[in-house]
């Protein structure tokens, strides 16, 4: 199963903590960060078994404001986020080299 390793408040994730996910959907993935009301929050690390990986800020329970993923293909993606999406300034180099840099909106590309 699941398994969350440090500290709580209320009955809920508060503080600094790590969560390893067991069987199911994000079996192998794991969080390590910061934890308010049961959500992640503040600044942390996701690592995926597939081995992406996500460091940066996050706001209830979603990437928000400052961060950095890499994927599982090589790409990466530094810059900001909301709402679990790239939005705002940011820079996506994809593998073979080629550089996105400028403006995302929702998750999307829209130039410098």
């Amino acid at each position: 199963g699941d398994k969350y390793v440090r500290e709580f408040k209320d009955g809920m994730m508060n503080g600094q903590g790590t969560y390893s996910y067991g069987k199911g959907e994000w079996e192998g993935d794991k969080y390590v960060g910061g934890y308010m009301n049961g959500n992640r929050h503040g600044q942390g690390t996701f690592t995926y078994a597939n081995g992406e990986k996500y460091v940066g800020e996050y706001k209830d329970d979603m990437r928000n404001g400052q961060g950095t993923y890499t994927y599982a293909d090589g790409g990466k993606y530094l810059g900001e986020y909301k709402d679990g999406l790239m939005h705002g300034q940011g820079t996506y180099t994809y593998a073979d080299g080629t550089i996105e840099k400028g403006l995302w909106k929702n998750g999307k590309y829209v130039g410098e």
